[in-house]
């Protein structure tokens, strides 16, 4: 494994640790307080976040679904266990909004020898998506153009350009065949985009499929909820109307969102089971505690501009949009397909997955039953890892 990484690269005209985030650093130790003060709080999704791995430079420049051209497209990607001599034991695993290459990191219970992520059977490869902060070409990037970081200028991003790029990836690494494409949230809609970009056919280049937690297209409900987040930024005086100064980006409205997105993420049983009315010593409500240190740490591995733009980058998910509908979209695609749904989720309810999975000529569908709403993708582990063990099985 290299060694670990920032999440902003030198150079790349981003303010060092110590200018960005030091006033962060004392709130989150106060915070911190507090809630280790307390026996009550919530599992984190997430493990330590880096930029670590290897990088696929795609050789030419990159053109986008709107038309826009990126001159350099750089997708960060890691790599566990061995590919065999067929190239064909390929495992894609898609993260998260704000998840990284660093499979281990966060679904680290399920990677490894004997495990759902056999690293004895299969290749994994994790990919940090086109227009992340964690190693890919992203609004931190500097544009080799101008010499100047990318910020709000970036291009507008695709789910589909994601995926396409990362076939490129796949493709330059030899990779005849992948067994199945696996993701949670946006990454499953990345695997749902994987289904019609390379599952069609009597010999598709992915074999199967497996999206956990999301739907075919991005509803108003969810567009909503990303919406609020990115006017609680655009809210931050520091935004500017987008013309932000990097050494002194609009960490405030970022930690609102942060906070908005832990909300809708989990469930009102989850939070009162954990939280319930209780204060701390100071007549604080532990579950504002909990909601303020999560917005704070956010600030230390992830910026507003990033964000602002991935939430963007998820809404253009629609598996149907110029394809003459959803059922036209997977009308040729043969392969076997998962969909698991969380019982609890508000965020993606279990409907969505109902109609998802109703597109595969092949689909099933499993319900992971939990209190932990949305994220119990990320924290069910067992019960995720169990399904995703048996189809694999199935479906050689």
């Amino acid at each position: 494994m290299m060694g670990m990484g920032r999440i902003f690269s030198e150079g790349s005209g981003i303010g060092g640790e110590t200018s960005m985030i030091a006033a962060n650093d004392r709130r989150n130790v106060v915070i911190r307080r507090r809630l280790t003060s307390s026996k009550e709080t919530m599992a984190d999704e997430y493990g330590e976040m880096t930029s670590d791995g290897e990088s696929y430079t795609h050789p030419t420049p990159f053109q986008l679904e709107s038309g826009d051209v990126l001159p350099e497209a750089i997708l960060k990607y890691q790599t566990y266990g061995n590919l065999n001599d067929e190239r064909d034991n390929v495992i894609v695993i898609c993260h998260a909004l704000t998840g990284n290459a660093s499979l281990h990191t966060w679904w680290g219970g399920l990677l490894g020898p004997s495990l759902p992520f056999d690293t004895n059977k299969y290749y994994i490869i994790c990919a940090n998506i086109l227009g992340s902060c964690y190693g890919s070409t992203s609004p931190v990037s500097i544009n080799r153009q101008t010499n100047k970081i990318y910020g709000n200028d970036f291009p507008d991003v695709t789910v589909r350009d994601t995926v396409g790029l990362q076939l490129h990836l796949l493709r330059s690494l030899n990779i005849k065949s992948v067994k199945s494409v696996i993701g949670g949230s946006f990454g499953g809609m990345q695997a749902v985009e994987y289904a019609a970009m390379a599952g069609i056919g009597d010999d598709p280049y992915v074999r199967s499929v497996i999206p956990i937690a999301c739907g075919s297209r991005h509803t108003a409900w969810q567009i909503g909820i990303s919406e609020v987040q990115r006017q609680a930024i655009y809210a931050d005086p520091k935004w500017n109307n987008g013309n932000v100064d990097f050494n002194d980006l609009p960490l405030a409205g970022l930690s609102v969102a942060r906070m908005l997105g832990m909300v809708s993420y989990r469930t009102s049983l989850g939070y009162d089971k954990k939280f319930g009315r209780r204060v701390n010593e100071n007549g604080a409500w532990e579950v504002r505690n909990y909601l303020e240190y999560q917005g704070n740490k956010f600030l230390k591995r992830f910026d507003p501009v990033t964000y602002v733009k991935l939430t963007e980058q998820m809404d253009t998910h629609d598996i149907g949009r110029n394809r003459e509908g959803e059922k036209a979209a997977l009308e040729n695609c043969k392969i076997p397909a998962l969909v698991l749904g969380i019982d609890s989720d508000v965020l993606y309810p279990l409907r969505e997955q109902e109609e998802l999975v109703d597109l595969f000529k092949k689909g099933q569908m499993e319900i992971i039953h939990s209190d932990a709403g949305h994220d119990g993708f990320l924290l069910e582990q067992d019960q995720v890892g169990n399904r995703i063990t048996q189809f694999l099985e199935q479906n050689p």
